[in-house]
């Protein structure tokens, strides 16, 4: 399968998610007619798809609408909460433009009527594909912005922390390192002195409170 990961060694990780097991069977067969992809994880139904999805991690979500216990529009909802970057291919039999509407409004990116081909199957695997590469860039990106910015208000903390500023751009740096669950104490510390020193109790209040929140 060239034009799926031609630029890459790394196989495209799929998990299945069909309530029916003929459909299971044959989409793993199609899967397995393509190079550089490899099936990680079937699913019977949405609850199942999550599960597997949380363990496995996958690049590409092949996801049917109606299974029980949740279904695929449910289950893609609940997985893009912890991992918004996997691709997901909705397979279903039903035509109508209401349901292709749906997917595409909570971030579906191929939809594909049952029965489909091998060759239907491959395109759509190699759009989201791309789709996946370019929102995993983004997110690395975004995230490389992110532990610079950390790295540089750290910097400045220590630095008000020493000569102990309190003015509204220490309190400012101090309050963007606080919005971090991963904190450190110090630098709680040194915001609530500031709040005391300029008598802001009311953020005083609300810092004590997430630092309680914290330590358990």
């Amino acid at each position: 399968m060239t034009q799926t990961v031609s630029s890459s060694k790394k196989k495209l990780r799929v998990l299945i998610a069909d309530d029916i097991q003929e459909t299971r069977r044959n989409t793993r067969l199609m899967l397995a007619a393509l190079d550089d992809v490899e099936v990680v994880a079937i699913a019977s139904n949405g609850v199942q798809a999550v599960q597997l999805a949380e363990e496995h991690y996958p690049d590409i979500l092949l996801l049917d609408i109606n299974m029980p216990e949740m279904d695929g529009f449910s289950a893609y909802k609940e997985i893009t909460k912890t991992h918004p970057d996997i691709g997901c291919i909705i397979i279903s039999a039903e035509k109508d433009t209401t349901t292709l509407r749906n997917a595409m409004s909570i971030g579906v990116q191929e939809y594909l009527i049952k029965p489909f081909t091998v060759e239907e199957l491959e395109t759509a695997i190699a759009r989201v594909y791309e789709h996946v590469g370019k929102e995993r860039q983004r997110t690395a990106q975004a995230e490389q912005l992110r532990i610079r910015n950390e790295l540089y208000l750290k910097q400045l903390a220590s630095e008000y922390a020493k000569t102990r500023r309190t003015d509204d751009q220490a309190v400012e740096v101090f309050e963007q390192l606080a919005e971090n669950p991963q904190c450190e104490i110090r630098w709680l510390q040194n915001l609530a002195m500031i709040y005391v020193i300029r008598q802001m109790w009311g953020r005083l209040k609300i810092l004590a409170e997430l630092m309680e929140q914290r330590r358990k």
